[in-house]
């Protein structure tokens, strides 16, 4: 666990420099002028969370990690994110350039060889193979094969995963934790990985991404002193997808103890799509947002809520095959379906009557 606790401790230490730093220049994220519905918090913050998660992945990566063609794609990858949330903290990018900027990583990452060749077969003790249909071209003097459907699989994976864990960071605590505690379940699991394709340990690397994200956690909880960002919030995503497709494409299990913020994510992109939406543009529709409004639950009891169902799903996916897991989600996705029906009627129900009784 060195590694994890090398990690939090660059983190942690980073921290107070990048706000410090953010606030002399101003780079707050101020809700007297950002007025967006989602905005949640009542007092100006700095963002820059992703600028503290990359120097401990880096510091902890140069010191206990052997580099190779993965490990360069990797943090190759994490520091174009890295940059572009530091240029989003500052003049808040459009969301349609941080979708294309976030494929262009993913590209990056499965280029290097990083893919999905297979998934466990959910109705039987096989595998599906991805690996054909391939497609072979010269370049650069010599030549590649590029596996169609497991690239395919393998950036989708990423750029989903990606956009999904950075819609739950809205309130205090909540992204850095159930990031964490995701990462090490990971972690956990590739450690028992054979046929790790990398010249590192792949389990090494999701404890210390674990690390940097308990890190920001220390400044990230309530009240807190940073906020994650759009840096903070796509790294987490994409280690946790990488990580995930390393150790032997670990797709269910990243699933379950990623179930409630996809489910919110699903959810939250027909919502927008029925009702003539952009699925990119945010609102204040997600969980996190309703169980504040609706349901009165303040910012940790959210934080920790969002912790205890990624652990203990985590920990359940450590005892279930396949089939069980499928059966889990589906089960977890369900649940959280009717609970945002309910509640989003309510909100729309409580929305009419203020209207009428002003």
């Amino acid at each position: 666990m060195v590694p994890f606790f090398t990690a939090l401790l660059v983190s942690a230490l980073t921290a107070p420099v990048v706000i410090k730093f953010y606030r002399r220049y101003g780079w707050v994220d101020d809700p007297a002028t950002n007025t967006h519905e989602k905005v949640l918090h009542t007092r100006s913050v700095p963002r820059g969370g992703g600028i503290v998660v990359f120097a401990g992945l880096l510091f902890a990566c140069a010191l206990f990690l052997q580099v190779d063609k993965y490990l360069i794609a990797i943090l190759l990858g994490a520091l174009i994110l890295t940059v572009t949330g530091v240029i989003d903290d500052i003049y808040d990018i459009s969301p349609t350039v941080r979708l294309v900027i976030g494929v262009l990583v993913a590209l990056i990452v499965v280029g290097s060889g990083i893919g999905i060749a297979y998934i466990s077969n959910p109705f039987g003790p096989s595998v599906i193979h991805l690996d054909q249909p391939q497609w072979e071209l010269y370049l650069l003097g010599k030549t590649r094969t590029i596996w169609i459907l497991s690239d395919l699989f393998a950036l989708f994976f990423i750029v989903w995963n990606m956009n999904i864990v950075n819609w739950s960071k809205g309130v205090d605590g909540q992204m850095p934790g159930f990031v964490s505690i995701a990462l090490i379940m990971v972690g956990i699991l590739s450690s028992s990985f054979l046929d790790d394709p990398t010249q590192f340990h792949t389990a090494s690397l999701a404890f210390i991404a674990a690390g940097a994200f308990s890190g920001l956690l220390l400044w990230n909880w309530h009240p807190q002193k940073m906020m994650p960002g759009y840096g903070a919030g796509s790294l987490a995503g994409y280690l946790l997808a990488v990580t995930a497709i390393l150790s032997g494409a670990k797709v269910a299990t990243t699933l379950m103890v990623l179930a409630i913020p996809t489910a919110d994510a699903l959810f939250t992109l027909l919502r927008r799509i029925i009702a003539g939406k952009s699925p990119l543009q945010g609102d204040r529709g997600h969980l996190h947002h309703l169980l504040l409004d609706i349901y009165g639950w303040s910012k940790p009891r959210i934080a920790l809520f969002y912790w205890m169902t990624s652990l203990g799903l985590g920990l359940l996916s450590l005892t279930l095959n396949t089939t069980g897991k499928v059966v889990v989600l589906g089960s977890t996705f369900l649940i959280v379906f009717s609970f945002l029906l309910v509640s989003n009627y309510k909100s729309r129900s409580a929305t009419k009557q203020s209207s009428l009784q002003s």
